[in-house]
């Protein structure tokens, strides 16, 4: 009999179970289904989140932000069985009459099935591109007076979140970052200071940076993970010649497949990465279910 327990602030020991039913889902599914921002909170007391264990066994796992934001997985030996049903409404009624919104990562057939039944309605879509990388991309020049240097950990982080707030203002996971979010990434095992590229003027003031990142599960690739670049520089072609810059440095690690997320309805973003080749892998879904306390 499966058993649920909401729980807070998870142990090294339950955030390693966590992981590895992640892992387990991403084999199968091809790609993650929890989030770098519920991962990075698995210790965080001010989260839920709801353990199912069978016999002991982590076999699904949901979690909860104060804001309403979900996220859940199933492990693939336990799926079709009622489990993710169940999971999405401990979720509802955990959260009350406020709003939750959950996502649905890969646009999984389940999830969306899960979702539909249980009336929520899709609010937001996410595109993962992908891009084949056989052949490093040309240098692309940097805009006269620009350099191209690496992130340096403990100098560089606030010039960072002064341009990556001001870049994404208006996204709700990326805008709004403090230096904690910054260096809970830092600890991560991931994190490579070498692959966070920042584009500085001849004063050093930062302009434009693009932040990779090397996966190695459920498949060694890379992702274009942030590209931000302030506004005072929109216009100088910027944002292109950092995204080549990351590509090339991917190429150099030995990568030959790299991904990213963009909004589906952000067409400027989507037109460029198509000039580059990126072709549309799949979508992540964020399910909704709108409180009194939203507009």
């Amino acid at each position: 009999m499966i058993e649920l327990q909401w729980r807070a602030g998870l142990d090294d020991a339950g955030s390693a179970e966590v992981r590895a039913l992640a892992s387990a889902a991403a084999a199968v599914d091809g790609s993650a289904p929890l989030s770098d921002e519920v991962l990075l909170a698995l210790r965080g007391d001010d989260v839920s989140h709801l353990l199912a264990r069978d016999g002991g066994a982590l076999v699904g796992f949901a979690h909860l932000d104060p804001a309403g934001g979900g996220e859940l997985v199933v492990h693939p030996d336990h799926r079709r069985a009622g489990l993710g049903t169940r999971l999405v409404g401990e979720l509802l009624d955990r959260a009350g009459a406020g709003p939750v919104r959950v996502w649905a990562h890969g646009e999984h057939p389940g999830a969306v099935a899960i979702a539909e039944r249980l009336g929520l309605h899709r609010a937001r879509t996410l595109w993962q591109m992908h891009l084949e990388l056989p052949d490093a991309p040309a240098a692309r020049p940097l805009p006269p007076g620009v350099t191209l240097r690496p992130f340096v950990v403990g100098v560089d982080e606030a010039e960072f979140l002064r341009v990556n707030n001001a870049a994404f203002d208006w996204h709700p996971e990326q805008g709004g970052w403090g230096v904690e979010q910054v260096r809970a990434r830092e600890a991560e095992p991931w994190f490579d200071a070498e692959g966070f590229l920042l584009a500085v003027d001849d004063t050093g003031r930062l302009l434009g940076y693009h932040w990779t990142k090397v996966h190695t599960e459920p498949e060694r690739i890379g992702e274009v993970y942030v590209l931000g670049v302030d506004p005072a520089a929109h216009g100088t072609g910027l944002g292109a010649v950092l995204t080549v810059a990351g590509l090339r440095h991917l190429h150099e690690r030995g990568l030959r497949q790299v991904l990213l997320y963009v909004e589906s309805d952000n067409e400027p973003a989507v037109r460029v990465y198509r000039k580059l080749g990126f072709t549309l892998r799949h979508s992540d879904v964020l399910f909704s279910r709108t409180g009194p306390n939203v507009s």
